[in-house]
């Protein structure tokens, strides 16, 4: 599987304290121990180096990414995320301008989002995203 992971999943994942046993943290630790392709963006690298205190948790953040490919957005993309973004929004769904730019690129790049935030899950019902789901 080829996923994208958002920051909510990267954030818990990488925590000092913890690692609570969530399903996402699960396949992300899966997919990492497995090979699987884990492409990011700057804009998550960005926020977690913001949601981070300290040299020691933002070196060993910087470290985690080393190896991940980075996709960066061009204008298309951000024509594109507008667009979902407003169209989202006609269908009563809420989306924020980061997350429809992280939607975008993973569209664009036929990625699997693996993501604690529901309201990639409610998106997902008005644009072609593919959103990770727990195999039950």
């Amino acid at each position: 599987m080829t996923l994208f992971v958002d920051t909510s999943v990267w954030s818990l994942a990488l925590r000092r304290d913890k690692v609570p046993s969530s399903p996402e943290v699960n396949a992300l630790r899966d997919a990492l121990q497995s090979g699987d392709m884990i492409f990011t963006t700057g804009l998550v690298l960005q926020e977690l180096l913001q949601g981070f205190a300290g040299p020691r948790a933002r070196q060993s953040i910087i470290d985690h990414f080393d190896d991940l490919p980075v996709l960066p957005p061009d204008r298309q993309d951000h024509i594109e995320a507008a667009e979902l973004r407003n169209h989202c929004r006609r269908a009563g769904v809420q989306i924020g301008t980061i997350d429809a730019l992280l939607a975008q690129l993973c569209i664009r790049h036929r990625l699997t989002l693996l993501t604690t935030d529901h309201d990639f899950v409610l998106a997902a019902r008005h644009c072609p995203l593919k959103v990770w789901q727990e195999r039950g």
